[in-house]
């Protein structure tokens, strides 16, 4: 998983339109498909008009849900936000804390919703190390975002250099659990106990 795009949890609000429904539908085909090639054939040996043929759609519907290639793996729509997460924590919890208990949770979530798409994407991103640089260049607004939400819970001044050092140090803290999950084998029940520890030692040496 990279460093994640989309918000958490399930959708609330109003249910959705047969034309939002039948986009979502879409773009889990894609991917699905895309997964399917990836595993069969490698990403790099896989191009975007064998997956639009696989997915039974246009290359241009590919490049609408997906305007890059690596998007397929590295955007997902029920990844865990962090700033959100740690947003929703209780207000009397130290901000490490809320980090904790808020990216824990909602990697749980993520975990739950759809295990064997997100150890796909977790492996892929683990054995194509253009997408490991990839996945650190999209992480660049999801670090301003989670620094952000720390100065808010901490009031310290937006953009501060201790707030940036820390979501920093957090998003290489679950980059790295999940390149360590994927060395282990994936087995479900190990991410979310090494992602929590791994927090507890990150917080140890990081007060706010």
């Amino acid at each position: 998983m990279a460093p994640v795009q989309t918000s958490s949890g399930p959708r609330s609000g109003p249910p959705l339109g047969l034309r939002e429904r039948k986009k979502i539908q879409t773009r889990r085909a894609i991917r699905r498909a895309a997964y399917r090639l990836f595993e069969e054939y490698g990403y790099d040996a896989t191009p975007v008009d064998r997956i639009a043929e696989a997915a039974d759609v246009s290359p241009s519907t590919v490049f609408r849900y997906f305007p890059a290639k690596e998007d397929l793996v590295l955007r997902r729509e029920h990844d865990p936000l962090p700033a959100t997460a740690v947003l929703a924590r209780p207000a009397g919890e130290s901000p490490m804390e809320a980090v904790r208990q808020g990216v824990v949770e909602a990697v749980r979530q993520a975990l739950e919703s759809d295990p064997a798409e997100l150890k796909q994407s977790a492996r892929i991103i683990h054995d194509v190390p253009a997408l490991r640089g990839r996945a650190a260049e999209a992480g660049t607004e999801t670090c301003r975002l989670l620094a952000a939400a720390l100065a808010e819970r901490t009031g310290r001044p937006p953009g501060g250099l201790e707030t940036r050092v820390a979501a920093a140090a957090v998003l290489a803290v679950i980059n790295e659990v999940l390149m360590y999950w994927v060395d282990q084998g994936q087995p479900e029940d190990l991410l979310v106990p090494a992602l929590d520890h791994a927090l507890r030692t990150l917080a140890d040496g990081i007060t706010l």
